[in-house]
């Protein structure tokens, strides 16, 4: 990106190939992406997460009852550990401000 001269801003997907499509693999995916904003890293703008209610995901099957809150698409991470990684990764943004904040100029 930098050598095309594009802004360097990457939105990161924390599911699929990263977690090998198993939605709990997001929380290590997850504690990565923020260790790494929390050091600085200002190219990560987002991250992507697989999540729901309910978490896993379930079948559409004519006639049969659906899970409310549950996906029918991709496996997904449930609202409280959703709610868990969404602290982390705020976190590690407030700490990653607070580095930017506090850092003199270098002459």
């Amino acid at each position: 990106m930098k050598t095309a001269g594009v802004t360097q801003s990457i939105m990161i997907d924390a599911s699929h190939a990263n977690s090998g499509k198993n939605p709990e693999q997001q929380i290590p995916v997850c504690a990565a992406i923020a260790q790494q904003i929390e050091q600085g890293d200002k190219r990560i703008i987002g991250v992507m997460i697989e999540s729901h209610l309910v978490g896993g995901r379930q079948e559409l099957k004519p006639a049969e009852q659906l899970t409310y809150g549950q996906s029918i698409t991709d496996g997904c991470i449930d609202w409280d550990q959703t709610q868990q990684l969404l602290n982390l990764l705020g976190n590690a943004t407030r700490a990653r401000r607070s580095v930017r904040a506090n850092a003199h100029p270098v002459s």
